[in-house]
């Protein structure tokens, strides 16, 4: 349940690793400027074609994918020069996705556009609380709120499939205590919870961007951690789980050097896999390779 667009539809924001470069206009047709080579002709021609294919494909980006649905770009943070912890993108939406969208949004999805506090209480019928983000296609957040509708799960993804999947997964199990909210996760617990509004925090099987130049963008940060701490209740835990050694390891260390949280493990360790975290298929296929999965869990203190 890899950490996904926490978006599909905004492109991620420039830094050191990507210059944001515009591309040259186009050159007349027909026409060569003083000094140039047929050469230089056709390269800028072919500029002119790469910059015209820029441009329809971040209008099909912004473009709303359904009426009533998940914006394109709730917060219009393609405006907002931050490295993201998502790479964006989009994918094919199955007919059944298409009609839970249609069906489910307006009532159970929300778009993530920083512009109020949410309500909770209201919005869950005065259950208690966990946001979960990144999480795929939803079956192991689909199983949780089926095993337990006594806690409500915001879901915050930016994967419009996963987002329909979810939806009507939930809607076949009869669960009602399950709400997707679309958009950057960071926007929402910065702009929209209120102070120990939060009862849990999951983040299970982030992109563990495995390149050293990447390490910046991984989710699970101090800064992150910041954001964090003051929208959850004291006691409430941070559960983090991952295949990916060298950041289970980030994770723990963060986690440990935080003031606001306390490993539940006694050992101060890795702690063993709760029984309510379902075993997703992927995670079975990451053990079936080898693949070492830990899960870190810290309360907020």
């Amino acid at each position: 349940m890899s950490e996904q667009p926490l978006n599909p539809s905004t492109a991620a924001a420039p830094d050191d690793d990507a210059a944001d470069t515009a591309p040259a206009g186009p050159t007349p047709t027909g026409s060569t400027p003083t000094g140039s080579t047929a050469a230089d002709a056709a390269a800028d021609e072919a500029a002119a074609l790469r910059a015209a294919s820029f441009e329809r494909a971040r209008r099909l980006r912004m473009e709303p994918r359904f009426p009533g649905g998940p914006a394109a770009d709730p917060a219009g943070s393609h405006h907002e020069r931050r490295i993201r912890s998502f790479q964006p993108r989009r994918s094919r939406v199955t007919t059944g996705q298409q009609d839970a969208l249609e069906r489910l949004w307006p009532k159970w999805g929300l778009d993530i556009d920083g512009q109020r506090v949410l309500d909770l209480a209201e919005l869950f019928d005065g259950l208690p609380v966990v946001l979960e983000i990144g999480f795929g296609m939803g079956e192991a957040t689909a199983q949780m709120a089926a095993d337990d509708p006594g806690t409500g799960i915001l879901a915050v993804d930016v994967h419009t499939p996963g987002q329909g999947n979810l939806l009507g997964l939930a809607d076949k199990a009869g669960s009602t205590n399950v709400r997707v909210a679309n958009g950057d996760a960071v926007i929402l617990l910065r702009e929209m919870l209120a102070p120990e509004s939060l009862d849990g925090l999951r983040v299970y099987f982030p992109d563990p961007w495995p390149k050293a130049r990447h390490h910046k963008r991984r989710l699970i940060q101090p800064e992150f951690l910041d954001l964090v701490a003051p929208v959850l209740r004291p006691g409430a835990v941070v559960h983090c789980a991952t295949d990916w050694e060298p950041y289970a390891e980030q994770m723990l260390e963060v986690l440990t050097a935080h003031p606001r949280f306390e490993n539940t493990a006694a050992d101060g360790g890795y702690a063993p896999r709760p029984a309510f975290r379902p075993l997703t298929r992927f995670e079975g296929q990451g053990l079936d390779k080898g693949h070492v999965v830990h899960d870190v869990l810290f309360a907020r203190v």
